[in-house]
């Protein structure tokens, strides 16, 4: 296998992550701090036989998005947090008619307008809870720009595999890094693509249960009639508000992510063995907090890190596994305390969780969490 080093800037490890996973449409509306995104797909997709759409606004895009991945094309668009919050509807669409997509949002200072330039860690919640309803969801957060490039790809494998939007959630920070990074040869990587429908047409049910509860996908042209609504419906896909067909349906949507969730599941730990101030953290926030935990463990401190790569589903198991010998939980994040909850949520009362935030728009400095960490130690 070989592999080129250079130098990356983060958002554009985006698009050649997408590039590379195959993604032959991108639908988006420009906004601060996304916009290279676009940008970069804008030059490259067209390199490769694919299409880029600048359209009117956010709305439209992710529409386009779902219209072009329907079709049978791997698509993505990119955002951030006003134009994600336009994207919810159409998310809540592609989760319930099982349409594969990815949509990329660099978090930056809100709400509202909020700060276009400065990076936010705002939208954990929103993008497990921002489309009304109980719905799936998949969302990956890279924290330097090799992962983010790595996660791209990933995003379109699960995206793929499961038949279902993706999100991918990084900070300013992280997507204007400009970083060396090692890329491996295209030919080397390995990518999934959709399961597509097969067999006699007369038997043919779009939404059909399965094993692993992904119905394969009707491939426009085939044959094979289908019928595509946001409606809860049948295995037939017409709709229905049969109690029972609610349910089944329903539940197959939630059941096909907890089936999956050894293979959707990514998380790293750094020192978490004998760690008695554990530190969770994503995104830009966990790579000062990683060398915080250096810092304390030079001063005799047992610290340590667990840092989701996937933040929804959450990894809950590691998470309780990484807590071994761990007197307190530090949860630093820029935010006013979004990822707190879900850790307080799986720690219960027995640990103690506090979080460190920031809403200023400054990311976290290690020294902060440093300082922190030696507090809850009793240093």
């Amino acid at each position: 296998m070989t592999a080129t080093l250079q130098n990356l800037h983060g958002n554009h490890a985006c698009a050649m992550g997408a590039i590379a996973a195959g993604c032959r449409f991108f639908a988006g509306y420009p906004i601060t701090p996304s916009s290279e995104i676009a940008e970069r797909m804008s030059r490259e997709l067209p390199l490769v036989g694919g299409t880029f759409v600048q359209m009117e606004d956010e709305i439209a895009s992710i529409a386009a998005v779902l219209g072009a991945s329907s079709g049978g094309i791997k698509s993505m668009t990119a955002t951030s947090g006003p134009g994600f919050s336009l994207k919810q509807e159409n998310i809540g669409l592609a989760a319930m008619a099982e349409i594969p997509c990815v949509i990329a949002n660099v978090m930056r200072g809100g709400p509202s307008t909020g700060m276009p330039t400065r990076p936010s860690q705002g939208d954990i919640m929103q993008a497990r809870w921002g489309s009304h309803g109980d719905r799936p969801v998949i969302a990956l957060a890279p924290a330097s720009v090799k992962e983010i490039y790595d996660q791209t790809i990933r995003a379109f494998n699960l995206s793929e595999r499961y038949r279902m939007p993706v999100v991918l959630l990084f900070d300013q920070v992280v997507s204007h890094l400009l970083e060396p990074v090692e890329l491996a040869d295209r030919s080397s990587l390995q990518l999934v693509e959709r399961q597509w429908a097969k067999g006699p047409s007369a038997e043919f049910e779009p939404f059909a249960r399965t094993a692993d509860g992904v119905p394969p996908m009707p491939r426009p042209g085939d044959g094979l009639r289908t019928h595509t609504t946001g409606l809860t419906h049948g295995e037939d896909g017409f709709p229905s508000q049969d109690p029972e067909v609610a349910t089944r349906v329903t539940q197959r949507l939630l059941d096909k992510i907890e089936h999956g969730r050894a293979d959707i599941e990514a998380y790293e730990c750094h020192d978490t063995d004998d760690a008695e101030i554990l530190v969770v953290a994503c995104g830009i926030s966990a790579r000062a907090a990683r060398a915080a935990v250096r810092q304390a463990r030079a001063k005799g401190i047992a610290a340590g890190l667990f840092r989701p790569i996937t933040l929804w589903p959450f990894p809950e198991e590691a998470l309780k596994a990484a807590l071994g010998k761990a007197k307190a939980i530090l949860v630093p994040e820029m935010n006013a305390g979004q990822l707190v909850l879900e850790i307080e949520r799986i720690c219960g009362h027995d640990l103690a969780v506090e979080g460190l935030n920031r809403i200023d728009g400054q990311a976290i400095a290690p020294a902060e969490i440093s300082q922190r960490i030696e507090e809850l130690a009793g240093k």
